[in-house]
This record gives C-alpha cells, structure tokens and sequence, in this order.
C-alpha cells in the first residue's frame, strides 16, 4: 500500500492506493515545513481517521510539498510524518518536483505552477532546473491564490472595489480592516488566510472586474516566471499545473496566446497523476 500526498501552503491532498487502485483519500491544511511546525503536523494528521486508520498498513509514501526545498527542510518533514506512520518508507520532494512528474512523467519541458503559490522551472525529464523565483507569498507568488487574495483584501480595505463586489464580498467574509490587518501580520498561517479568498473569484469569475484581476495577475506571471524561463529554453512544451491555473484555463491560454504561446497541459489536481506515475 502506499500513499502520495501533494501539498500546497492552503492544503495536503491525500490518496492511498494498493495495486494502483485509490481506497482512501483524504485533506487537510497544508503541511509547508516553513510554516508549519512538528507539533502542528502530527495534529492535523490525529484529526484524520483515514490516516489513523490505514498507518500501519502504508509502506510507502511520497510527499510533494511547498516549502520542502532544502535537505534540511525534507529531512524535518519526513522525520515528522515518521512518526506516525512508523512502517513506512518515506520520500519528500518539493511541490515543483511532483508538478514536473505530474505534467511531463519522464519528458523534458517547462512546468508552471499556479495554485495557493507560484513558481516555475525548467524540467529536464529527471529534476527542475534551480531558479530564483520561489519567493513566497510576501515577495513572490505572482498570479497565484496568494496573490489574488492580497489584492482583493487591498481593494477592499481601500474601498476601490465595485459597490456589487463590496457588499458581497462584506457579507461573505464579515471582515473589517483591523481584522484583516491582524490576520495578515499578527497571526499564523497568514498564507492560509490569503488563498483562502481564491473562492470569491471562482463565485465571481463572470464580473468584468474580477476577470481583469485576473488577467492582470496572469500577465504578471508571464513576465516574472514564464517568459523568463521560455528565453532559456526555447521551444519546450509549457504546461500548467494547479488550482488557479485549473480552474481559469480560458484566461490562461488567452494571455499566451497574447504572447505567441500555446499551452499543452493544463492539470488541475496533480496528484491524479502523481498516483498513477507512482503506482507503475
């Protein structure tokens, strides 16, 4: 038996599967080891009765997960995940390794992530080329949820939202700018807090508004991550991998277009693949 799990900072999609056939699955909030501590870990995977109740069985398990980009950093959340599932092999990997192996299996090509973060690389069929774009949802993480969610918190606590998107966005969240400001600076998983607006634009995504967010933060992620990794590799199949990029395919591919570009894959949840790779 074993288990493949992808995690982004905002969540941790579980599959478990025995003979390639899936017999569990299962979410929870993410387990980025940057922000998320030993203690808190172990609670999230306590609270998962799917987890408890197939521990001893998983023989093998592979994490992709955002913010495992060190030795040190994979080694401390294998060392974690160890000690609940005691019997188990385990193997971490960041979340730009298993976007590669989701898109592109063995073949070379230019993986582009768009879900609760951002990034992008150059994947020569093995490993990702080593890039500085992975700067977090402070400096970095143009065009993602994180993204979306800082901008439409900035609008909102500014008053430039549309009079329509204000009320609804007031009535959905109950949110007043101290609120806002503390959750963002003064308490933990400000991250969490920042995706975790990405379904305003999914219930909006109709709006004229929303949508040029939504284009503006994707041509930013063209010239911050995309283009720039297109220069050096020129020619390489481009695919996109993640909830943002998933579930707004049409903007993302109008934006290419814009560019000259032509998209191959877009892959909403990678781990469907991940499990399938793994699992041959």
């Amino acid at each position: 038996m074993i288990a493949i799990v992808y995690s982004g900072s905002k969540t941790a999609f579980w599959k478990i599967a025995r003979d390639g056939k899936t017999i569990a699955e299962c979410t929870m909030p993410g387990i980025n080891p940057c922000f998320n501590d030993q203690k808190t870990i172990l609670q999230y995977l306590n609270k998962k009765a799917t987890l408890i109740n197939h521990a001893e069985s998983i023989k093998k398990i592979y994490v992709f997960a955002a913010g495992a980009s060190s030795d040190e950093r994979k080694d401390e959340l294998a060392k974690t995940l160890g000690m609940f599932f005691r019997y188990s092999k385990i193997t971490v990997k960041d979340d730009l390794y298993g976007a590669a192996i989701s898109a592109c299996y063995n073949n070379s090509g230019i993986v582009a992530i768009l879900g609760s973060g951002a990034n992008c690389a150059y994947f020569d069929g093995k490993k990702p080329e080593k890039n500085n774009y992975g700067l977090g949802y402070v400096f970095g993480d143009e065009g993602s949820a994180n993204y979306l969610g800082k901008t439409i918190l900035k609008l909102f606590v500014q008053n430039k939202l549309p009079a329509d998107l204000h009320k609804d966005f007031e009535s959905k969240y109950n949110l007043d700018r101290p609120q806002i400001l503390e959750k963002v600076y003064k308490k933990p998983m400000a991250q969490q807090f920042l995706s975790s607006f990405f379904d305003f634009f999914l219930e909006h995504r109709t709006n004229k508004f929303i949508l040029q967010i939504i284009e503006n933060a994707f041509e930013l992620y063209f010239e911050t991550y995309l283009l720039p990794t297109i220069k050096l590799h020129p020619g390489k199949e481009i695919h996109f991998v993640g909830l943002v990029a998933g579930n707004f395919q049409d903007e993302l591919r109008a934006i290419a277009k814009k560019h000259g570009l032509e998209i191959t894959t877009i892959t909403k949840e990678p781990i469907y693949n991940l499990l399938n790779y793994y699992s041959n």
